[in-house]
């Protein structure tokens, strides 16, 4: 963050806000040229700061209303199996999100599916034949209070 300054804190919040806003709108809001808005972002992407772009979509239109987690305990900790476990998972759509996590599990994966007909053939058909899973536990989300994309530095 040393290489950040205000504006450059303000472009990146602005961006997370609204990614699809034009070089000249972000400008005016800045009270800045288009030119150095332009080189600034382009900065920012190439030092990282700036990963990609992505639209943010509705699950429950795309019929993946339901959220699960599922906390997931390996049977061996051998270098080699849980790389296998984690290639396994990456190649699954249905997980969006995966996390190595300390305490009485290995992982937690948050899944995406339409229903819980739908979890449970995730389960037997797809999770269940990973290899090296010990036990699995399964929350399933009531409500969502919060979901932001936004960081806040």
């Amino acid at each position: 963050m040393e290489n950040l300054d205000a504006t450059d804190i303000q472009i990146l919040k602005r961006l997370q806000a609204d990614s699809n806003i034009n070089i000249k709108e972000l400008a005016a809001e800045l009270f800045l040229t288009t030119t150095p808005v332009y080189e600034r972002i382009k900065r920012l992407e190439r030092e990282g700061y700036i990963m990609k772009y992505v639209a943010l979509l509705d699950k429950k239109k795309l019929k993946l209303g339901m959220t699960v987690f599922c906390n997931v305990r390996l049977k061996e900790h051998a270098r080699n199996v849980g790389a296998n476990f984690v290639k396994d998972i990456v190649a699954l759509p249905e997980i969006i999100e995966c996390y190595n996590i300390a305490g009485d599990y290995d992982f937690m994966l948050k899944i995406l599916v339409e229903d819980v007909a739908s979890y449970q053939d995730f389960v037997m058909n797809k999770l269940s034949t990973i290899e090296n899973i010990g036990n699995t536990q399964t929350i399933f989300v009531m409500g969502e209070i919060k979901n932001s994309t936004a960081l806040h530095f």
